[in-house]
């Protein structure tokens, strides 16, 4: 199996990203496996019923995200899966599904926190990728119009 994966945190900042996995898997006639990660390690100090709660209801908020990105890419002829993933790091679960797709390409955006800088400086986002491509052979893209 190959193909393309490319993580995504929802929202509008997520469209750039989402448009370069369809304008890749395009050109390369490869599926998008769309990634979204649940990060519930704030949750570990709460009651367990309260985090199990909040735990589904992230699901769901995450199962959503991924349908309306496989759509956007159906609609363009390409085929898409979304895949849910808990951990604690990111750059960790995008790796491991590229592990196991055998990818060849990984999307990756810049993501930014509302009326702040990028959470990633141009510098560590550029390490982050090399650290993909070394770790999987599989090719970083960035959307196009990211100065990166």
């Amino acid at each position: 199996m190959s193909g393309i994966v490319c993580a995504i945190r929802g929202g509008a900042s997520s469209q750039p990203t989402i448009d370069q996995a369809i304008r890749t898997a395009v050109a390369t006639d490869l599926p998008v496996y769309f990634l979204y990660v649940l990060n519930l390690d704030f949750l570990k100090k709460g009651s367990q019923s309260r985090t199990q709660t909040i735990s589904a209801e992230m699901r769901e908020l995450g199962e959503f995200i991924l349908l309306a990105a496989q759509a956007q890419a159906e609609q363009q002829g390409v085929s898409a899966q979304g895949i849910i993933r808990e951990g604690d790091v990111v750059g960790d679960e995008i790796i491991g599904l590229c592990h196991e797709l055998t990818a060849d390409y990984v999307i990756l955006g810049r993501p930014k926190g509302a009326k702040q800088e990028n959470v990633f400086t141009h510098e560590q986002l550029d390490r982050f990728g090399r650290h993909i491509e070394e770790e999987t052979g599989a090719s970083v893209v960035y959307p196009l119009g990211d100065n990166s």
